[in-house]
């Protein structure tokens, strides 16, 4: 992450969601299989991966960044931080759609165009 925020080790290390493995099965997605994330704030891609840590069924992780940004209430309550846990979300494969950049993320994003 600290290699520069438009390099491909970037997305690949936050452009993810830790899932418990139950979660993934029973959503029918293997590790590495592209989903759509979506809360009533917004939505991305992102690939899906093992949780590191658990077992937490029914709770998923996106790290950091745009794309944990385009899901999450943008209402920073004054602190300049968004409120990144508690954010109710439906993950469904997303297998014929690609993960953005961040750069290309944010450019989407600037244009309106999620």
């Amino acid at each position: 992450m600290e290699g520069g925020k438009e390099k491909d080790a970037y997305t690949q290390a936050c452009g993810i969601i830790e899932m418990d493995p139950s979660d993934l099965k029973r959503l029918g997605a293997w590790r590495g299989t592209n989903v759509r994330v979506t809360s009533k704030y917004g939505d991305v891609v992102v690939k899906a991966v093992e949780a590191t840590q658990g077992p937490h069924p029914g709770l998923a992780y996106i790290p950091m960044g745009p794309w944990a940004n385009s899901v999450v209430n943008p209402n920073t309550y004054s602190t300049g931080m968004p409120t990144f846990k508690g954010t109710p979300i439906e993950v469904e494969i997303a297998m014929n759609e690609k993960v953005l950049s961040s750069v290309e993320l944010v450019q989407k994003k600037c244009r309106g165009e999620a």
